[in-house]
């Protein structure tokens, strides 16, 4: 049973790294985040928004319903962790 873990566990890192081939290097200028995302945020940002802030603007009001949904995941994890190390009372 420990070698199925173990050989799963290599498989998927194995698929991980070979997904990152792809990638582009990090802080490349010619990314596509870097070419049509980021100047559009930063272009429209306050005139869609009004908020001063860009990136506030851009956690609240263009991706809100992510930031709510990874704060929904990481408030589940933090109750699933409290519920499975507390201590029942006697």
């Amino acid at each position: 049973m420990k070698l199925l873990a173990l050989l799963a566990v290599c498989a998927t890192g194995a698929l991980l790294l070979y997904g990152t081939v792809d990638m582009p290097d990090w802080s490349d200028p010619h990314s596509p985040a870097s070419i049509h995302v980021s100047p559009r945020y930063i272009e429209k940002a306050m005139e869609e928004t009004a908020v001063p802030n860009m990136v506030t603007s851009v956690l609240a009001d263009y991706r809100g319903y992510d930031t709510l949904g990874e704060t929904v995941i990481i408030f589940t994890a933090a109750m699933a962790c409290i519920l499975l190390i507390r201590r029942p009372r006697k």
